[in-house]
């Protein structure tokens, strides 16, 4: 089981989307599922919102996505 705070996992994996969407192989496919990079992103955004809503997080985790 991972111990590390949730508030890192989410940037972490924020981080890895935009790592993926911004991958040279990933930009050449023709890929169109239902729920994109930029959906999950958004989703990861949420929910950095309701930390911050409900724990009293640190701001400063969430550079870069939360604007």
């Amino acid at each position: 089981m991972n111990t590390q705070p949730l508030p890192e996992l989410v940037t972490q994996a924020q981080e890895l989307l935009t790592q993926i969407r911004q991958h040279p192989q990933f930009l050449t496919l023709d890929f169109h599922p239902d729920v994109n990079v930029s959906d999950a992103q958004q989703a990861l955004t949420e929910l950095g919102w309701e930390l911050l809503a409900h724990n009293n997080v640190d701001l400063h985790c969430f550079d870069g996505f939360l604007s």
